[in-house]
This record gives C-alpha cells, sequence and structure tokens, in this order.
C-alpha cells in the first residue's frame, strides 16, 4: 500500500515553517512533494490563477500550489490569522485555504492558528493530525519530535550568524523583509548574488532571536500590529549598530510592507538604507545598477571611518 503524498508549495510560509511541516509529516510515516525553486513557469502560472492587485509573493505560492496538484494526495495549506493577542497576520495568511480551494479542486490538508480563539500551533498540529487518521499519542510524538528539530536548526543559523557578523572584516548588510522574500529564488536570492559578488557579508532578518521583539520594534514603530511586520522592525533595530547598510526587500504591492517600510525609512536614521521593491517585471539589470551605487556608498563611507579612526 503507497503512503499518504502531502504536496507542500516552496513559497510563502514554507521559508519559516518548512522544516516543522517536514519532520512532522515524516515523523507520521507520509511522503512529501515539495516543489521546486520558483522558476519563470511557476510564476507565470501563477500568474493564471491570481488577481493582478495580488502580490508578487502570492502569484509565487499559486504557481507552486499548481505545479504540485497533479503529484500528490493533499496539499499543505495553513490558515494562520491572528499568531499573538491584539496583533493580525496579512490578510492573504487568514485567507490563503480558501484561496487554493476556491482555485484549484484538489484536496487540501490544513490547520487553523488564531490565538485569539485559543487555537495555537500545538492544537493547530493535533488537530491536522487527527484529521488525517492518526492516533492522539502518535501526533502529539510527531508535533513533539519535529518542534525540537526545528527549534535547533534555528537556533543553529542564529549562532552562525552571530559569529561570523563578529568575525567579519568587509561591508556587512542587513537584508531586512519576509523570509518568502529574501530566500525565494526569483526574489531575494538574485540580491544575494550581486551582494556576494560584490564581496558584501550578507545579515538576515529573519535570524533574530527576537527576545526583546516588542521592547525593540517600537523604536521604529509604536503602532504595527502585524506580527511578521513587528519582526523586521525588531531585527532592524537589533542588528542596525553591527551593519553598514541594511536593503528593505518586499514584493509589489504589499500593503503591510509599505506602511512598514515607510516607518523604517523614515525613524532609521543611523545607517543608509534603500528599498528594492520586486514585482514580475523586475530585472537583474536594474536591480545590479541600485545595489552596486549603494554599496560603493557604503564602502566610500568605511574607508572614511578607518582613515578617522587611524
Amino acid at each position: 500500500m503507497e503512503k499518504v503524498k502531502i504536496g507542500i508549495p516552496k513559497a510563502l510560509l514554507f521559508y519559516r515553517y518548512g522544516e516543522l511541516w517536514v519532520n512532522f509529516f515524516e515523523n507520521l510515516g507520509l511522503d512529501i512533494i515539495i516543489s521546486p525553486n520558483t522558476n519563470l513557469e511557476i510564476l507565470e502560472n501563477g500568474k493564471r490563477f491570481t488577481e493582478d492587485e495580488a502580490c508578487l509573493s502570492l502569484k509565487i505560492y499559486m504557481g507552486h500550489v499548481h505545479y504540485l496538484l497533479d503529484k500528490c494526495d493533499y496539499i499543505l495549506v495553513p490558515r494562520i490569522a491572528c499568531l499573538k493577542h491584539n496583533e493580525k497576520m496579512c490578510t492573504n495568511f487568514n485567507a490563503l485555504y480558501d484561496l487554493v480551494r476556491n482555485t484549484f479542486k484538489k484536496r487540501i490538508v490544513h490547520y487553523n492558528i488564531d490565538v485569539d480563539k485559543k487555537e495555537d500551533e500545538f492544537y493547530a498540529f493535533i488537530t491536522m493530525g487527527l484529521d488525517l487518521g492518526f492516533r492522539y499519542r502518535e501526533v502529539v510524538k510527531a508535533y513533539h519530535q519535529a518542534k525540537k528539530m526545528e527549534t535547533m536548526m534555528v537556533e543553529r543559523r542564529i549562532s552562525k550568524q552571530q559569529v561570523d557578523l563578529a568575525n567579519s572584516k568587509k561591508v556587512k548588510v542587513l537584508l531586512a523583509g519576509h523570509p518568502y522574500n529574501l530566500h525565494d529564488d526569483f526574489i531575494g536570492k538574485v540580491i544575494q548574488k550581486l551582494l556576494e559578488e560584490d564581496q558584501v557579508d550578507i545579515v538576515y532578518s529573519d535570524l533574530y532571536h527576537g527576545k526583546y521583539l516588542d521592547q525593540e520594534a517600537k523604536k521604529i514603530s509604536k503602532r504595527n500590529y502585524w506580527t511578521y511586520n513587528k519582526e523586521i522592525l525588531g531585527a532592524i533595530t537589533h542588528y542596525q549598530e553591527s551593519v553598514d547598510g541594511i536593503i528593505l526587500i518586499t514584493t509589489f504591492p504589499c500593503g503591510p510592507d509599505s506602511l512598514t517600510n515607510e516607518m523604517i525609512l523614515r525613524n532609521v536614521r543611523k545607517k543608509p538604507i534603500i528599498q528594492l521593491i520586486i514585482d514580475e517585471a523586475t530585472g537583474e539589470a536594474g536591480l545590479a545598477t541600485r545595489i552596486e551605487s549603494f554599496i560603493d556608498i557604503l564602502k566610500e563611507r568605511s574607508a572614511i571611518s578607518e582613515t578617522r579612526n587611524n
């Protein structure tokens, strides 16, 4: 008897929860199929199934869902409305299940997280496992093992970034944005490649403990209630003393990002900042010109600072 195959789109929340998902399903003995890195074909297919006004990140996600349609039994599509009391998510994450369900005729495995309704992550995963036909004890064990692995991997990446940052002798740039924009091949990976070619060390805003998130985020904005955007604010406050400049990455036309980035540009004064808004028409040549100019400024500032110190 073949195992049930769970398809996971490699977009949006995959870059935040991917390891948790994969380990959870594998612990239950299920097969996992992850869509490939974003490419032009995936983007074009995503555009076919979204409104023109949808952000690029959502268009990419729908393209990944389309890729998986004939390759698995279920596609994982979570619904996340609220992760913290008095905070909200972008409406895309709240509506994602409905968007996919009403666009594609495919069986979906999903879970809901809304802490205002007392539906936290543990409750969500247990409910999902039970819906798949597993026993309660099996699901609890699978979740705890997956959560332990996720925590260990995140800690390892954050620790490595801190060590690399402390030892770096190059110009350092903080890439600030959502993980699904920072690490997607069609969006952030292009920018990473250009920075590496310019001999720049990269610090990622999603590799951040957030122990003092609320206090650090409020130094930029006291009223931002979008959880994922608050994490970007906190990371900028946390890392800005350790880097030479900040690059904001966002996809057009993200509403929460447009407001949050404006707060950042107005209130972060200590380091140079550039904002890169990516859409499907953005070319690498145009990005290269802007990034090279920005890095030239940072290198010149660094050279002047070294001269003064000597």
